[in-house]
């Protein structure tokens, strides 16, 4: 089946009783027991509910893993998979990963002992910082905010010969456009407030495990440590999945369009998009990947140009976060990693100049109207 229709039919024909074709919010915190000894299957809300339940198992099925979880913001995600590893241990991530999971790893995990490298993503670089100590690889691609590949099947063989793991944040893609288990990745993570959700209204995060040894220690932290997404929050995200293969569609089509015209504007000295043909490491993308996303960076001649256009726009919102219907736009450098520092930003290319637009489902030519009155004034 398409995954066109199985987002579609996600908790479908999973309530028998009723013949419900939505799934039925469990709004409880606790069910009864039939007798000593004996359960439903449902004990506590913690440890497994019904609606969360659908929901996790439709996200498995669209990963193609053995099995998902549902948390309460996708750093609860990160937080939960991270918890696999030791005090000691050491992970490889990538240089330009999302502020929040730098900040994660520099400043929580790291007092207690797990470290930390980070690398440009590329089969040198990792086989560089592996040591006898390190646990697993931790990539995102497109990264946030450059949208830098990183080749998920080559990685995935270093990982395999290393007998180490492979984590693959998958959130400015989805499975809709990108399949990391399928290419080798052991576990895949989402912040499923973007674009699982959609519709910047729902905070969740999502793990998806390969195997189902994997998976029985992923769910083992999820109930001990109890950041699970609770039954209404879950039953907006089945909602909001429903549509996620005609959103990403959109975004994809009307990002296409703005970063093709960004790159003709006389102000505009770089654009990051994966589609566009000079990106570097298009060719692997398009390997991996059946689509570019929604996310657009790009970079103006001149930082005193990037609080004009923030105040300007007025159909693009000035707002954190990304993925939803609405376009959203951001500074990095001030906003999503502001933890990250300065010298390492400006290495990176996540400098004063630098903007990144969530790219959302208006039309595109008002998108690219705001766009252009923003940035000429």
């Amino acid at each position: 089946m398409n995954i066109s229709s199985k987002v579609v039919h996600i908790g479908v024909g999973t309530d028998e009783k009723t013949g419900a074709i939505s799934t039925p919010i469990y709004q409880t915190a606790s069910f009864q027991h039939p007798a000593l000894g004996e359960s439903t299957g449902f004990d506590y809300t913690r440890t497994h509910n019904p609606t969360r339940q659908v929901l996790e198992d439709g996200i498995a099925a669209l990963e193609g893993g053995a099995a998902g979880f549902a948390f309460a913001s996708g750093m609860a995600a990160i937080t939960a998979v991270l918890l696999l590893y030791r005090s000691g241990d050491h992970i490889v991530t990538i240089q330009d990963c999302y502020g929040g999971t730098y900040r994660l790893l520099e400043r929580v995990f790291s007092q207690f002992g797990l470290e930390a490298s980070y690398v440009d993503g590329s089969v040198e670089q990792v086989l560089q910082a592996v040591t006898p100590a390190t646990r697993a690889v931790f990539i995102e691609t497109p990264t946030n905010p450059l949208m830098n590949i990183v080749d998920i099947a080559a990685i995935a063989k270093v990982c395999r010969d290393k007998s180490i793991q492979l984590i693959v944040d998958n959130t400015f893609l989805t499975p809709c456009f990108q399949r990391p288990l399928e290419l080798g990745a052991d576990i895949v993570v989402h912040s499923g407030t973007k674009y699982l959700a959609g519709h910047n209204d729902l905070l969740c995060g999502i793990v998806v495990a390969k195997d189902t040894e994997l998976a029985k220690k992923i769910q083992f932290i999820q109930n001990s440590t109890g950041s699970i997404l609770g039954p209404n929050d879950s039953w907006l995200l089945i909602r909001g999945l429903k549509t996620l293969a005609i959103r990403m569609q959109c975004h994809n089509e009307n990002a296409q369009r703005i970063a093709e015209w960004l790159k003709g504007h006389s102000r505009v000295t770089a654009v990051y998009y994966p589609g566009l043909p000079d990106h570097q490491g298009k060719d692997i993308h398009d390997r991996q990947a059946s689509g570019y996303g929604g996310m657009v960076a790009f970079t103006v001649d001149d930082p005193d140009l990037v609080p004009s256009i923030l105040e300007r726009v007025r159909l693009i919102q000035f707002a954190e976060s990304l993925g939803g219907v609405e376009s959203l736009i951001t500074f990095p450098a001030r906003q999503t990693h502001a933890d990250i520092p300065a010298d390492i930003r400006n290495r990176l290319g996540i400098s004063d100049r630098l903007l990144r637009l969530s790219v959302g489902i208006e039309d595109v030519d008002d998108i690219i109207s705001d766009l252009e009155q923003a940035i000429e004034g």
